[in-house]
């Protein structure tokens, strides 16, 4: 018996997570038989591939690309915009789901994490890792790549050795047959600056560098290389992190065109908060400290918070306070980036009537969770404020939650 750590990576996540959603949506189209991509719009500035399926991969389209690069490459290309909402819902239900089998769940980015198993042996955790794997695809509808080891270095390599929908391991006893075998650009960490200063070294394949001299790695590469020698050996210090309270809550947009009136940039700031608010919401926390920041088209940038008198998770009072920040702090100047922010955050069960509450704040609270469950059955643009019905302006704007999920970091 030992312990066992697995990480349960969602395979081509924005795109696995779309599909998914729109045939619980009633769609019959299936975008992963196809070649189709996730990305923005050359016109929004985001214009960048974020997730591709099988077949176009065939056609050598990598994430990364622009999307004109990959329309190039595959005339018939079918590009679906990034839903965000989706992708947060998903991510949630997947870690809630895991937890049912383990409560010891290190969340890694948005579609990826480790588990940690106390007292399970080989043969279990294979079985078990297989079993959840299956349920995961019963249950949303999209595939995993699960790896299998005792520490997270091994089972991040061993989920990425094959993909889609896999099960791996990479052993302290199988690292020889399976890891050192594989260039050394597969190993975690080792990046397109560093693989060619271990290529010029005669370094190859991980076996090469983990077989190489210290001294001179140590010497060349400074910590980054210590750290890659040793995870070449299977080596990883790292302890599982506990889950990181969220402190805040944000959204910002990069405008289309410059903003030049009041109107139109509170109509944003509405759009803004739509997201935000039901981020909030979402975690079950409300909020006692509102930001607007604002960035103008000469990149002057101007930051300011208020402290309100109650903790609330309502949309209008958010909304309502932000507006009177901004009124207060705009200099007049274009705007070209709008964001907003929630702080000073409480769990949301825990909270008690406030005398500062006015029966309206009270109707919008209930308002928006009716709201809420509307757009999670039937989408985001479902229902949507009024003063966004003929419109150009989007309803709900902004995008990847970062605060909430971090990317991948430096270290395990």
């Amino acid at each position: 018996m030992s312990n066992i750590i697995m990480h349960v990576d969602v395979n081509s996540a924005f795109l696995s997570w779309t599909a998914a959603y729109e045939q619980q949506m009633g769609l019959e189209r299936d975008i992963r038989e196809v070649a189709s991509v996730i990305g923005g719009n050359e016109e929004n500035r985001h214009g960048i591939v974020l997730a591709k399926s099988m077949k176009a991969k065939k056609y050598g389209i990598k994430t990364g690309n622009s999307l004109m690069e990959a329309r190039l490459m595959c005339p018939n290309l079918l590009v679906v915009p990034p839903n965000y909402q989706v992708y947060v819902r998903a991510s949630k239900s997947l870690y809630e789901l895991l937890n049912t089998f383990s409560p010891d769940i290190e969340v890694f980015s948005i579609d990826e994490c480790f588990i940690r198993f106390m007292d399970l042996n080989k043969e279990k955790a294979i079985e078990l890792a297989y079993s959840i794997k299956e349920q995961i695809k019963q249950v949303f509808g999209y595939t995993v790549n699960i790896g299998i080891s005792t520490n997270k270095l091994l089972a991040k390599m061993a989920g990425d050795f094959e993909k889609p929908d896999k099960c791996h391991t990479c052993f302290p006893e199988e690292i020889k047959e399976k890891m050192w075998i594989l260039p050394v650009e597969n190993l975690f960490m080792v990046g397109r600056r560093t693989q060619p200063k271990l290529n010029k070294l005669g370094i190859y394949t991980i076996g090469d560098l983990a077989n190489a001299d210290f001294n001179l790695i140590s010497t060349l590469l400074k910590s980054h290389g210590r750290l890659i020698y040793a995870y070449a050996n299977g080596h990883d210090a790292s302890t599982f992190k506990p889950p990181t309270p969220i402190k805040s809550v944000g959204n910002s947009s990069t405008l289309k065109f410059n903003v030049e009136d009041i109107e139109t940039a509170h109509v944003i700031i509405l759009s803004l908060v739509e997201m935000t608010a039901w981020r909030l919401r979402e975690a079950k926390m409300m909020c006692s400290v509102v930001s607007i920041s604002i960035k103008d088209s000469s990149f002057g940038y101007i930051s300011r918070q208020k402290k309100l008198q109650y903790f609330t998770d309502c949309t209008q009072d958010i909304y309502k306070n932000i507006c009177s920040l901004f009124d207060k702090v705009w200099d007049k100047n274009p705007i070209r980036q709008l964001g907003v922010s929630v702080s000073d955050l409480d769990e949301a069960k825990f909270q008690q009537l406030s005398i500062f509450k006015d029966r309206n704040s009270l109707n919008n609270e209930k308002l928006d969770k009716v709201i809420d469950k509307i757009r999670e059955k039937y989408g985001d643009a479902a229902i949507i404020r009024g003063v966004f019905a003929n419109s150009d302006l989007e309803p709900l704007l902004g995008g990847y939650p970062d605060d909430e999920y971090p990317g991948m970091s430096s270290i395990l």
